[in-house]
């Protein structure tokens, strides 16, 4: 696609991606696209078939497009009690980690103490290029004693938007700078005990800016082909959950046809 159609392409799928145009939405016709977007009508239908082909839109009657209904068919259960805390204490509390013991009681259970571990907020980023490639960090961590292949990602501060924090931990650990990233889902690596929420974003396109500047955590920066990643997981040199947790989204995403960065 020529720098026209390239600048209608991210517009579009920005659109999807911030909730302008919400799952199950209809498009402005291809007329009122043309004219708010002024881009050809060949060129916009050029556009409109690509973000089809990714699963970002989908045909919906004639000329007529929307953004894919991401309803599930699953229901929650209403009739569960969720547990009774009674208190909590502190038993350790520094910057990186903080041990508590909380008092619960769990229905028809009688109370006990359970300890729980409170870490660090963190945002990771899946960068890929027009290439199929994924912008990663090869890096030794002295925990487990070994190298591997990592996402960049890092601490959010307080009060940072977490999406700040993906683009900032990036460009500090890779040099590269994201174009955009969009988030896919939020989770908890260890939700049993550990209280850690992991937020993981992906994105298209990235432009070199420089060296990476926060050397303690930069490792060797490679495009490693997304092809390569399920090898990668069997030789176990994918670290950490947020990697995995980034990467297996979008293979999934890939592999049912939908855009890398459709919302989970």
């Amino acid at each position: 696609m020529g720098p026209k159609s390239e600048r209608v392409y991210r517009t579009i799928r920005e659109w999807i991606s911030t909730g302008k145009y919400l799952p199950g939405a209809k498009l402005p016709s291809e007329r009122a696209l043309s004219e708010e977007l002024e881009i050809g009508r060949t060129q916009l239908r050029q556009v409109l078939a690509k973000l089809v082909a990714e699963g970002a839109i989908e045909v919906h009657g004639r000329s007529a497009y929307r953004v894919p209904d991401m309803a599930v068919s699953v229901t929650a259960p209403t009739d569960l009690e969720p547990w009774q805390i009674h208190g909590e204490r502190i038993l350790y509390d520094n910057r990186w980690v903080k041990l508590t013991l909380a008092d619960v009681e769990p229905p028809g259970v009688e109370r006990f103490e359970h300890h729980v571990v409170r870490l660090q907020h963190v945002a990771i980023a899946a960068v890929l290029d027009d290439q199929d490639r994924v912008l990663m960090l090869w890096r030794y961590r002295f925990v487990p004693q070994s190298f591997g292949w990592e996402l960049p990602g890092g601490i959010v501060d307080p009060g940072e938007d977490p999406a700040a924090t993906a683009f900032r931990e990036v460009e500090e650990e890779t040099g590269w700078r994201p174009e955009a990233l969009e988030h896919v889902v939020t989770y908890q690596p260890m939700v049993g005990m550990v209280d850690s929420p992991h937020e993981i974003f992906v994105g298209r396109g990235a432009q070199l800016v420089g060296a990476p500047t926060d050397l303690e955590e930069a490792g060797h920066v490679a495009w490693v082909p997304l092809a390569d990643i399920p090898g990668l997981m069997s030789q176990g040199e994918l670290m950490g959950s947020g990697t995995l947790v980034a990467l297996l989204h979008v293979l999934a995403s890939r592999a049912a046809g939908a855009p890398p960065t459709a919302a989970a």
